[in-house]
Protein backbone atom coordinates (compact mmCIF):
# COMPACT_ATOMS: atom_id res chain seq x y z
CA UNK A 1 0.00 0.00 0.00
CA UNK A 2 1.14 3.30 -0.96
CA UNK A 3 2.19 5.70 1.74
CA UNK A 4 0.84 9.28 1.61
CA UNK A 5 4.02 12.02 2.84
CA UNK A 6 1.72 13.96 4.65
CA UNK A 7 3.21 17.70 4.65
CA UNK A 8 4.73 18.80 7.32
CA UNK A 9 2.99 21.28 9.26
CA UNK A 10 5.49 22.27 11.98
CA UNK A 11 8.05 22.84 8.99
CA UNK A 12 5.59 24.92 7.76
CA UNK A 13 4.54 26.59 10.17
CA UNK A 14 8.00 27.02 10.99
CA UNK A 15 8.78 28.95 7.49
CA UNK A 16 5.77 31.16 7.83
CA UNK A 17 6.84 32.57 10.98
CA UNK A 18 10.16 33.39 9.66
CA UNK A 19 8.91 34.97 6.24
CA UNK A 20 6.74 37.33 8.69
CA UNK A 21 10.01 38.26 10.86
CA UNK A 22 11.92 39.00 7.93
CA UNK A 23 9.60 40.87 6.74
CA UNK A 24 8.63 43.31 9.44
CA UNK A 25 12.10 43.54 10.04
CA UNK A 26 12.29 44.62 6.22
CA UNK A 27 9.49 47.44 7.14
CA UNK A 28 11.06 48.68 9.61
CA UNK A 29 14.84 48.74 8.64
CA UNK A 30 13.86 51.07 5.74
CA UNK A 31 11.21 53.43 7.93
CA UNK A 32 13.55 54.01 10.68
CA UNK A 33 17.13 52.57 10.20
CA UNK A 34 19.05 49.50 10.98
CA UNK A 35 20.51 51.22 14.10
CA UNK A 36 16.83 52.54 15.32
CA UNK A 37 15.28 49.25 15.07
CA UNK A 38 15.03 46.62 17.98
CA UNK A 39 13.72 43.39 17.86
CA UNK A 40 11.12 43.72 20.60
CA UNK A 41 9.73 46.30 17.55
CA UNK A 42 10.46 43.52 14.96
CA UNK A 43 8.84 41.17 17.07
CA UNK A 44 5.73 43.24 17.88
CA UNK A 45 5.67 44.13 13.97
CA UNK A 46 5.32 40.39 13.17
CA UNK A 47 3.15 39.28 15.78
CA UNK A 48 5.35 37.14 17.41
CA UNK A 49 6.79 36.81 20.82
CA UNK A 50 10.86 38.39 20.86
CA UNK A 51 12.28 34.76 22.15
CA UNK A 52 10.76 33.52 19.00
CA UNK A 53 12.79 36.04 16.98
CA UNK A 54 15.99 35.63 19.21
CA UNK A 55 15.56 31.76 18.58
CA UNK A 56 15.57 31.97 14.81
CA UNK A 57 18.03 34.51 14.52
CA UNK A 58 20.16 34.85 17.49
CA UNK A 59 20.67 38.18 17.09
CA UNK A 60 19.79 41.40 14.50
CA UNK A 61 23.01 40.96 12.80
CA UNK A 62 22.00 37.54 11.23
CA UNK A 63 17.99 38.92 10.69
CA UNK A 64 19.72 42.29 8.83
CA UNK A 65 21.82 39.69 6.55
CA UNK A 66 18.53 37.72 6.16
CA UNK A 67 16.11 41.02 4.81
CA UNK A 68 19.43 41.48 2.57
CA UNK A 69 19.66 37.94 1.38
CA UNK A 70 16.01 37.39 0.46
CA UNK A 71 15.58 41.22 -0.56
CA UNK A 72 17.89 40.04 -4.00
CA UNK A 73 16.62 36.69 -4.08
CA UNK A 74 12.63 37.40 -3.46
CA UNK A 75 12.14 34.47 -0.97
CA UNK A 76 13.78 32.43 1.56
CA UNK A 77 15.28 29.43 -1.03
CA UNK A 78 18.67 29.28 -1.10
CA UNK A 79 19.15 29.51 -4.65
CA UNK A 80 21.77 31.68 -6.22
CA UNK A 81 20.80 33.74 -8.87
CA UNK A 82 22.46 32.85 -11.66
CA UNK A 83 20.62 29.59 -10.81
CA UNK A 84 17.29 31.28 -10.85
CA UNK A 85 15.02 30.32 -13.23
CA UNK A 86 14.11 33.93 -14.86
CA UNK A 87 18.32 33.83 -15.26
CA UNK A 88 18.69 30.79 -16.94
CA UNK A 89 15.95 31.62 -18.93
CA UNK A 90 17.17 35.09 -20.35
CA UNK A 91 20.61 33.74 -21.21
CA UNK A 92 18.72 30.80 -23.17
CA UNK A 93 17.14 33.39 -25.43
CA UNK A 94 18.65 32.93 -28.98
CA UNK A 95 18.97 36.76 -29.56
CA UNK A 96 20.59 39.49 -27.61
CA UNK A 97 17.57 42.08 -28.19
CA UNK A 98 15.25 38.76 -26.46
CA UNK A 99 17.88 38.16 -23.47
CA UNK A 100 17.83 41.99 -22.64
CA UNK A 101 14.44 42.41 -22.71
CA UNK A 102 14.28 39.57 -20.09
CA UNK A 103 17.15 40.30 -18.23
CA UNK A 104 16.32 43.65 -17.70
CA UNK A 105 12.82 42.70 -16.63
CA UNK A 106 14.50 39.85 -13.98
CA UNK A 107 16.79 42.66 -13.01
CA UNK A 108 14.43 45.15 -12.37
CA UNK A 109 12.04 43.05 -10.38
CA UNK A 110 15.18 42.50 -7.78
CA UNK A 111 15.66 46.22 -7.82
CA UNK A 112 12.72 46.88 -6.85
CA UNK A 113 13.30 45.21 -3.56
CA UNK A 114 16.93 45.83 -3.23
CA UNK A 115 17.53 49.09 -4.39
CA UNK A 116 15.82 50.87 -0.88
CA UNK A 117 17.94 48.55 1.10
CA UNK A 118 21.21 49.62 -0.20
CA UNK A 119 21.66 52.98 1.71
CA UNK A 120 20.68 50.77 5.02
CA UNK A 121 23.98 48.19 4.10
CA UNK A 122 25.93 51.31 3.76
CA UNK A 123 25.21 52.48 6.95
CA UNK A 124 24.89 49.48 8.86
CA UNK A 125 28.39 48.44 7.31
CA UNK A 126 29.73 51.79 8.65
CA UNK A 127 28.58 51.65 12.24
CA UNK A 128 29.28 47.84 12.97
CA UNK A 129 32.51 45.85 11.85
CA UNK A 130 30.46 42.70 11.92
CA UNK A 131 27.71 43.62 9.22
CA UNK A 132 30.49 44.48 7.42
CA UNK A 133 32.53 41.34 7.69
CA UNK A 134 29.38 39.67 6.34
CA UNK A 135 30.38 41.01 2.93
CA UNK A 136 34.10 40.82 2.28
CA UNK A 137 36.12 42.48 0.10
CA UNK A 138 36.59 40.49 -3.22
CA UNK A 139 34.52 40.11 -6.85
CA UNK A 140 31.39 41.54 -6.64
CA UNK A 141 28.72 39.10 -6.64
CA UNK A 142 26.60 41.38 -8.77
CA UNK A 143 29.47 41.89 -11.13
CA UNK A 144 30.36 37.49 -11.07
CA UNK A 145 26.21 37.74 -12.45
CA UNK A 146 26.35 40.45 -14.81
CA UNK A 147 29.54 38.86 -16.24
CA UNK A 148 27.60 35.39 -17.07
CA UNK A 149 25.40 37.47 -18.97
CA UNK A 150 27.46 38.90 -21.13
CA UNK A 151 28.86 35.58 -21.61
CA UNK A 152 26.02 34.69 -23.14
CA UNK A 153 24.99 37.75 -24.69
CA UNK A 154 28.51 38.35 -26.97
CA UNK A 155 27.76 35.15 -28.42
CA UNK A 156 23.76 36.11 -29.89
CA UNK A 157 23.88 36.64 -33.87
CA UNK A 158 22.36 40.23 -32.92
CA UNK A 159 25.47 40.98 -30.71
CA UNK A 160 27.05 44.46 -31.39
CA UNK A 161 30.07 43.24 -33.57
CA UNK A 162 33.36 43.15 -31.70
CA UNK A 163 31.98 43.40 -28.56
CA UNK A 164 33.82 42.23 -25.56
CA UNK A 165 32.45 40.50 -22.58
CA UNK A 166 34.14 42.58 -20.30
CA UNK A 167 32.54 46.03 -21.92
CA UNK A 168 28.93 44.27 -22.00
CA UNK A 169 29.57 43.08 -18.72
CA UNK A 170 30.76 46.68 -17.33
CA UNK A 171 27.43 48.38 -19.44
CA UNK A 172 25.04 46.04 -17.29
CA UNK A 173 27.12 46.35 -14.33
CA UNK A 174 26.52 49.72 -14.45
CA UNK A 175 23.15 50.77 -16.05
CA UNK A 176 21.92 48.07 -14.19
CA UNK A 177 22.76 49.05 -10.60
CA UNK A 178 21.08 49.82 -7.33
CA UNK A 179 22.23 53.41 -7.24
CA UNK A 180 20.60 54.65 -11.08
CA UNK A 181 18.02 53.24 -9.97
CA UNK A 182 17.58 54.85 -6.77
CA UNK A 183 18.69 58.04 -8.87
CA UNK A 184 15.57 57.63 -11.25
CA UNK A 185 13.04 55.95 -9.59
CA UNK A 186 13.05 57.24 -5.94
CA UNK A 187 14.84 61.02 -6.73
CA UNK A 188 13.83 62.09 -10.46
CA UNK A 189 10.17 60.10 -9.71
CA UNK A 190 10.36 57.79 -12.64
CA UNK A 191 7.98 54.76 -12.77
CA UNK A 192 9.78 51.44 -12.47
CA UNK A 193 7.88 50.75 -16.18
CA UNK A 194 9.61 53.62 -17.35
CA UNK A 195 13.23 52.85 -15.88
CA UNK A 196 12.81 49.54 -17.45
CA UNK A 197 11.86 50.44 -20.61
CA UNK A 198 14.83 53.19 -21.15
CA UNK A 199 17.75 50.84 -19.50
CA UNK A 200 16.46 48.54 -21.60
CA UNK A 201 16.68 51.01 -24.64
CA UNK A 202 20.32 52.24 -23.96
CA UNK A 203 21.79 48.71 -23.27
CA UNK A 204 20.16 47.17 -26.29
CA UNK A 205 21.45 50.18 -28.37
CA UNK A 206 25.25 49.79 -26.75
CA UNK A 207 24.98 45.86 -26.87
CA UNK A 208 23.16 44.98 -30.18
CA UNK A 209 23.82 45.51 -33.77
CA UNK A 210 21.69 48.13 -35.37
CA UNK A 211 19.41 46.63 -38.15
CA UNK A 212 21.07 48.45 -40.61
CA UNK A 213 24.59 47.83 -39.82
CA UNK A 214 26.39 45.40 -42.89
CA UNK A 215 29.51 43.80 -42.71
CA UNK A 216 32.22 46.51 -42.48
CA UNK A 217 29.92 49.62 -41.59
CA UNK A 218 32.08 52.20 -38.80
CA UNK A 219 28.48 53.66 -37.48
CA UNK A 220 28.26 54.03 -34.36
CA UNK A 221 25.51 53.66 -31.65
CA UNK A 222 24.17 56.16 -29.31
CA UNK A 223 22.01 56.24 -26.15
CA UNK A 224 19.20 58.22 -26.81
CA UNK A 225 18.50 60.82 -23.22
CA UNK A 226 15.17 61.86 -22.48
CA UNK A 227 14.89 65.22 -23.20
CA UNK A 228 14.58 66.34 -19.76
CA UNK A 229 18.16 64.47 -18.69
CA UNK A 230 19.81 66.72 -21.01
Amino acid sequence: MDTVKRPDKRAERSRRTREKVVEAARELFVAQGYGATSLQEVADRAGVAVQTVYFVFHNKRTLFKDVVDTSIAGDTEPVATMEREWFRTACAEPTAAGQLRAHVHGTREILGRVAPIMPLIAAAAATDPEIAAQWPDGPDPRYTVQYAAAEALVSKPDARPGLSIEMAADLLFGLLSPQLYLIFVRDRDWSPDTWEEWVRTALTSQLCADPGWGPGSNEEISIEVPPDLR
